[in-house]
């Protein structure tokens, strides 16, 4: 079970890679687009592509964040808990935690091979099918989903002994 841990600890830190170049990416197509609109041209594809780059990231930017214990929480009762019941509560949210990234990878599946299947695209000029930004959600949350269960085959460690 540890290797499962070791290999969901490096596929969390690839996808945090790639989220930072996509993050990095939508950065320097707004700034250029900032730069080039003011020199007096347009353009039409760098907003979509922003939003494409940055919702990516966010999703695939999510292990890596649960891996480090950095999404926000709440621990305060896990602090004021005795170590066994603060232990049982961690096995619990993170329970719940893989429950909706599961259902929430699913549903953002059929979404994805929805979209895949009937062509959908944007209403710009650019026009981009849509599968790509919706994939983002199944990858990012299934791969959360695994991440929480990596999680929980660590050794619980309550926010007493976390602080």
């Amino acid at each position: 079970m540890q290797s499962f841990v070791r290999l969901m600890d490096r596929i969390s830190v690839a996808c945090a890679v790639v989220a930072a170049l996509l993050l990095a990416s939508a950065v320097v197509v707004i700034t250029w687009m900032v730069i080039y609109r003011a020199m007096g041209h347009s353009t039409y594809w760098e907003i979509e592509f922003a939003v494409f780059a940055m919702v990516g990231a966010i999703f695939l930017s999510s292990p890596y964040t649960l891996m480090t214990n950095g999404h926000v929480s709440v621990d305060l009762l896990g602090h004021y808990l005795p170590p066994k019941l603060a232990r049982t509560l961690s096995v619990i949210t993170g329970i719940v935690g893989l429950g909706v990234c599961a259902y929430l990878a699913w549903a953002g599946a059929g979404l994805a091979l929805h979209a895949l299947a009937t062509g959908e695209t944007t209403e710009s000029s650019w026009a981009p099918q849509k599968w790509p930004l919706f994939m983002a959600m199944p990858v990012g949350l299934g791969l959360t989903a695994l991440q929480y269960l990596a999680e929980l085959a660590r050794s619980p460690k309550p926010a007493q002994e976390q602080a």
